[in-house]
């Protein structure tokens, strides 16, 4: 079990109530002359006049509880103020009811539905999932977006995060994610849990409208942590999202999908935390043990032997001035299976979604295509799109210094393909929703540009399958 899930101890059946508060900084309460608290427990906060919150132990040494408040800390002082330890860890009442609904960032509604009844509650912090256990990521998620599908392709019980900057549509992809994702065979379930984490309300209203109006509500769990919520509850929400995820997974036999988004926001409330502890800073002041954090949310995907269910994870995080080694794009690298960059030069073209395949990567692309999964010349297909793509983005590079007519007539033919890749493959509305076949056919019409001679990459056989077959049609 993972650190946070530590058991509270058994001699404490009655909560104790402490009035012994140290000091208060920022979110944290220092609690003194504290017995066995239990890292992850969670505490009931009474104020002066009546109010109550809670919080949770983020540390206990020497008698000291050093206590992570949901909420503000105004209003609270040393002398009135107590403190009850309650001797449990924070935890997620789940049942079927959970699709469809809509829940802050401490896992309370937010839709004005009722509670979740239910007996059954799980911690948070979740189980560490056995290595061995791990079942190799397998099967095709389609995304309906061409540049993920063919280029970068999402497989089921993977980890792959999408890396944006401010002011690019990263949550117009995140709720076409949200709307079109979907299993081929559709006699499996499948569903989708999404966490906002430090977004607007103007944000929040966009998402709550989209799946509402689209019907993906009816599939979905959305948890929203807004930026006016207390920053100590972003910590809490991406576990509260995976525990709904893991739940439907590995007890409902479904196949689900988490999209969190920002990942950075997250970040941000550790460095917070950290800070108020006053621990040593690791880079640009993050705590030394963020990469550790963000394994114990990230490593929650996957797939386990003898279980029908599976998790696939995409965080989306905005790279502090589209830095991509900031350390938080930079450690999520090390722990995930590729990246999707959004590009800034792509959405200054007008091209929605701008993602820009050549840095992108899906590393267990190989496990999810081909045939029998997707199509047989899938491989060869994005193999010739990705050289066909980075020789025309260099003939564009080189006409702006020597001019289009100094470029021979398949240098020329390579940059009207990098021109229509870009403007008819990557390309698309909103909400146009492409299967795999409809974008490998769009993918075969731009290559038809080339003569047989350049689809080097591509088996003999297919050409003359697809690339002939395509023009055979009116």
């Amino acid at each position: 079990m993972a650190a946070g899930g530590a058991t509270p101890p058994k001699d404490r059946a009655v909560p104790i109530e402490y009035r012994t508060i140290d000091r208060v900084s920022g979110p944290l309460l220092f609690v003194r002359d504290v017995a066995n608290a239990a890292y992850g427990e969670i505490v009931e906060i009474q104020l002066p006049n009546g109010e109550r919150r809670q919080g949770q132990v983020l540390d206990s040494r020497k008698g000291l509880a050093i206590v992570q408040v949901f909420g503000a800390t105004m209003g609270m002082n040393v002398e009135q103020t107590s403190v009850k330890f309650l001797g449990e860890v924070a935890q997620l009442p789940v049942s079927d009811e959970l699709l469809g609904r809509v829940f802050n960032g401490l896992g309370e509604p937010r839709d004005g539905g009722p509670k979740i009844a239910s007996e059954q509650r799980l911690e948070i912090v979740g189980n560490s999932m056995n290595p061995y256990s791990r079942e190799e990521p397998s099967e095709f998620i389609q995304t309906g977006i061409s540049s993920i599908d063919v280029m970068n392709t999402l497989v089921r019980g993977q980890k792959l995060p999408i890396f944006s900057g401010a002011g690019l549509p990263h949550n117009q992809i995140a709720a076409q994610l949200v709307r079109q994702a979907k299993l081929r065979d559709s006699s499996e379930n499948f569903a989708v849990v999404f966490a906002a984490l430090g977004i607007t309300s103007e944000e929040a209203n966009f998402f709550l409208k989209e799946f509402e109006s689209t019907g993906a509500l009816e599939r979905a769990v959305v948890f929203l942590n807004l930026s006016s919520d207390p920053s100590m509850e972003r910590v809490i929400t991406p576990r509260m999202a995976l525990t709904a995820a893991e739940f439907l997974a590995y007890e409902r036999d479904m196949h689900i999908l988490v999209i969190l988004t920002d990942m950075t926001n997250y970040c941000e409330a550790l460095r917070e935390v950290a800070s108020a502890r006053e621990e040593v800073p690791g880079r640009r002041g993050y705590p030394g043990y963020m990469y550790t954090d963000l394994a114990t949310i990230y490593e929650r995907a996957g797939k386990i032997h003898g279980r029908k269910g599976s998790i696939t994870q995409i965080p989306i995080l905005t790279m502090p001035a589209d830095d991509v080694t900031h350390p938080i794009p930079d450690l999520t690298g090390y722990i995930t299976e590729g990246q999707i960059y959004v590009s800034r030069d792509l959405q200054r073209r007008g091209v929605y979604p701008p993602i820009d395949v050549l840095p992108s990567l899906s590393r267990l692309m190989n496990q999810g295509i081909g045939k029998g999964r997707t199509r047989d010349d899938h491989r060869g297909v994005t193999d010739q799109l990705f050289a066909a793509y980075a020789t025309g983005k260099d003939q564009r590079a080189l006409s702006a210094i020597v001019g289009e007519e100094s470029l021979t007539p398949i240098d020329r033919i390579y940059l009207k393909v990098a021109d229509r890749f870009e403007a008819e493959f990557v390309n698309q509305r909103p909400d146009e929703d492409r299967t795999i076949d409809q974008s490998l056919a769009i993918a075969w019409d731009i290559l038809s540009d080339l003569p047989d001679s350049e689809l080097k990459r591509i088996k003999p056989e297919f050409i003359q399958k697809y690339r002939v077959a395509r023009a055979a049609r009116p």
